[in-house]
């Protein structure tokens, strides 16, 4: 694990990284806030392509909670089984859809500790759409974030926690609301796990990687 880069360096950093996307977008496909959340749901191990295939026709017919509850279970199984874990998913789509309906009028709350209260909605999941939909700095650290935090020094730490706090806690409020973009997207194309491309990295200077693949 890198140390945590200065103050200074972190502001180049995501000066580089604005300057080369300045606005950076979440890869899933979503029309409104509930469909957000399903598909975040439903992309816990899993890709975001894979979730992009399977939601592009069930979101035409079922893009809130209530018209969710009137498609069912066993026919939301048939637009999402290529997804991994498709039956605990769909379970749980369903339950949320109930909650959503008999709880919120239907509307998602925007709130981390009422997210937090839907079946198969954990923190990542809640930051993603408070971040996505809400435009709040929340952090949703998943592998990507993790990998890039600790191999660079932007945001070591031991867990998801201790790094979602480097990221508040570090990187300049001007940047916090696409930090987790830049760095998904950072990880997902150029800091990859196994072979970083080092080579056309925009932060290669910067970053406290000791094993650069140059």
């Amino acid at each position: 694990m890198a140390k945590q880069l200065d103050y200074h360096t972190l502001r180049e950093i995501f000066a580089r990284f604005q300057a080369a996307e300045p606005e950076p977008k979440g890869e899933l496909e979503h029309v409104n806030a509930y469909t957000l959340v399903v598909a975040v749901a439903l992309s816990a191990q899993a890709t975001d392509t894979g979730v992009n295939k399977a939601t592009r026709e069930l979101f035409k017919i079922a893009d809130t909670p209530q018209k969710m509850l009137g498609l069912g279970e066993e026919r939301l199984i048939d637009h999402i089984k290529t997804i991994g874990l498709y039956r605990n998913k769909a379970k749980n789509v369903i339950k949320l859809s109930k909650i959503l309906v008999e709880d919120y009028g239907g509307e998602v709350p925007n709130s981390r500790a009422a997210l937090q209260s839907l079946p198969g909605v954990g923190r990542k999941t809640a930051n993603v759409v408070l971040n996505m939909w809400w435009k709040q700095p929340a952090q949703a650290v998943d592998t990507h974030i993790f990998r890039v935090g600790n191999r660079s020094g932007i945001a070591p730490g031991k867990d998801v926690d201790a790094v979602e706090r480097a990221i508040e806690d570090n990187i300049p409020a001007d940047f916090q609301q696409h930090a987790h973009h830049w760095l998904i997207l950072h990880g997902r194309y150029h800091c990859k796990a196994r072979k970083p491309m080092c080579g056309t990295c925009l932060i290669r200077d910067l970053c406290m990687f000791e094993d650069k693949n140059l």
